[in-house]
């Protein structure tokens, strides 16, 4: 956690404590079967179940933060994990500018998977985060043969429209595609050269057989990332990448390569932190920039040229001294920019087990399907109950293994005390899976028959989020 004190109050004992117990219950259910040789792939249908392994193995630190308001993934837990969020959690604690950015595939038809990760989106919104939106048009194109017009015409009707319907402002806030905004493929370019084949094996897992058009995708979802910052777009500032798990392999990309193209290293020393000057610019001219623009924060200073260093004495938190010396880089880097930070969300489980997928229909609950459809995926939903009445009863079900439950969890139950009763009575025998399914399906329809009513009225408004370039 950040070593500062926050303005905002924190959320009740309660719902922190509710918060604490559900991320014990996924972590240590995640802890079995750890794989040494674990690579992460944006584009299985695989749902990953070790999260606890990821995060050591990635280095990826628990979200235990408290913000206004927290919408009940992040309190809940689902949202488990991040990559410096601190620098966002400070935009927001002093009223300063961030950005957030998210893609979307459209390559189907919208579920509750893809609900949850705009659900986000429009809650950091709600704080004052500038919103992009990529629409993949590219990547479907080059993974799975979707032409352009198809996509374009899924992503508002399918995508867009849904977004509108559950929230998503106009204000501060674009949609565009990947194949017309050409900044994104210009940073794919420039961003490109310090990195190899090699790199890009190690990290994706690609082979001889993968397509050109494959291996160029992460390039530009490191462009999607970047370009935010870009003066055109509301220039350099904090910028946040909610995802699932299963995209982690992007953000750690687009992490490195923004290091690599910094023009100052910061290193934390066992007095201070350390500013070095990389590549071969002139040292002196440099680091005397990077002074005088850390003085106004810092005022023990040493310098040694013959290391490219300037030590400052007084600094303790990285973070901060890099956030400071980004008005350095922007005097003299063209490819400066923070460093992007994520959030990790749980992958949903679908209702027949494994994760939720456009290409699995009988595996997703889309906003789309109609109330009989909805009947048979829900009754049909694969539980955590006993093989019969009478043995759940006695020896109660099991939650935690639940698609029904995990409906609750997600979507359907806003308050935690209510939420916190369905899975007491579900342990303790009293709740059985037939009844759970029916209230389940009640509390589905509701809100599918909602999201419905507004997508009317939502189609109207696409153009007024969707830019041409």
């Amino acid at each position: 956690m950040p070593n500062f004190e926050s303005s905002f109050s924190r959320i009740s004992t309660i719902k922190q404590k509710w918060k604490n117990y559900k991320f014990r219950v996924h972590i240590s259910v995640a802890m079995h079967g750890y794989d040494k040789a674990l690579r992460i792939d944006p584009w299985a249908a695989e749902k990953y179940e070790n999260y606890a392994e990821i995060m050591e193995k990635f280095g990826i630190e628990r979200f235990d933060f408290s913000l206004p308001n927290m919408h009940r993934l992040l309190r809940r837990g689902i949202v488990f994990g991040h990559r410096d969020f601190g620098r966002i959690y400070r935009a927001i604690n002093r009223g300063g500018r961030f950005a957030i950015l998210t893609g979307l595939s459209p390559s189907g038809k919208m579920h509750l998977g893809h609900k949850m990760v705009i659900e986000q989106v429009i809650y950091y919104q709600g704080l004052g985060a500038d919103v992009f939106i990529a629409v993949a048009d590219l990547e479907a194109y080059a993974i799975r043969g979707i032409p352009l017009e198809k996509s374009e015409k899924i992503a508002r009707e399918e995508y867009v429209a849904n977004y509108i319907a559950l929230g998503l402002g106009e204000k501060n806030c674009q949609v565009y595609y990947q194949s017309k905004r050409q900044e994104v493929k210009n940073l794919a370019m420039f961003m490109g050269d310090k990195v190899n084949l090699s790199e890009m094996q190690a990290i994706y897992g690609f082979s001889g057989d993968t397509s050109t058009a494959h291996l160029m995708t992460p390039m530009i979802q490191v462009g999607d990332i970047l370009h935010v910052q870009l003066e055109k777009f509301g220039g350099p500032r904090p910028t946040l990448v909610p995802v699932g798990i299963d995209q982690d392999p992007h953000i750690r990309l687009t992490r490195d390569l923004v290091g690599r193209h910094r023009v100052y290293s910061v290193i934390k020393q066992d007095v201070g932190v350390g500013v070095f000057v990389k590549g071969e610019g002139d040292a002196k001219k440099l680091i005397e920039l990077a002074k005088d623009v850390l003085s106004s924060a810092y005022k023990e200073f040493e310098v040694n040229l013959p290391y490219r260093a300037l030590y400052v004495r007084d600094a303790e938190n990285v973070e901060e001294v890099s956030e400071i010396l980004m008005e350095c880089e922007k005097r003299v880097n063209p490819l400066a920019f923070y460093m992007p930070s994520s959030t990790y969300h749980q992958l949903m489980t679908g209702i027949t087990g494994g994760k939720m997928s456009s290409s699995d229909e009988r595996s997703a609950i889309f906003l789309s399907d109609g109330p009989d459809i909805l009947r048979k995926k829900v009754m049909n939903a694969l539980t955590g109950g006993a093989v019969s009445a009478e043995e759940q009863r006695r020896i109660g079900g099991k939650p935690e293994k639940c698609t029904i439950y995990e409906l609750y969890l997600y979507h359907l139950i806003e308050d935690d005390d209510e939420l916190e009763k369905i899975y007491r009575e579900c342990r303790g025998g009293e709740r059985l899976c037939g009844q759970c399914k029916k209230e389940a399906l009640q509390y589905l329809e509701e809100m599918i028959a909602d999201i419905a009513e507004k997508r009317k009225w939502a189609m109207d408004a696409i153009d007024d989020y969707v830019r041409g370039d």
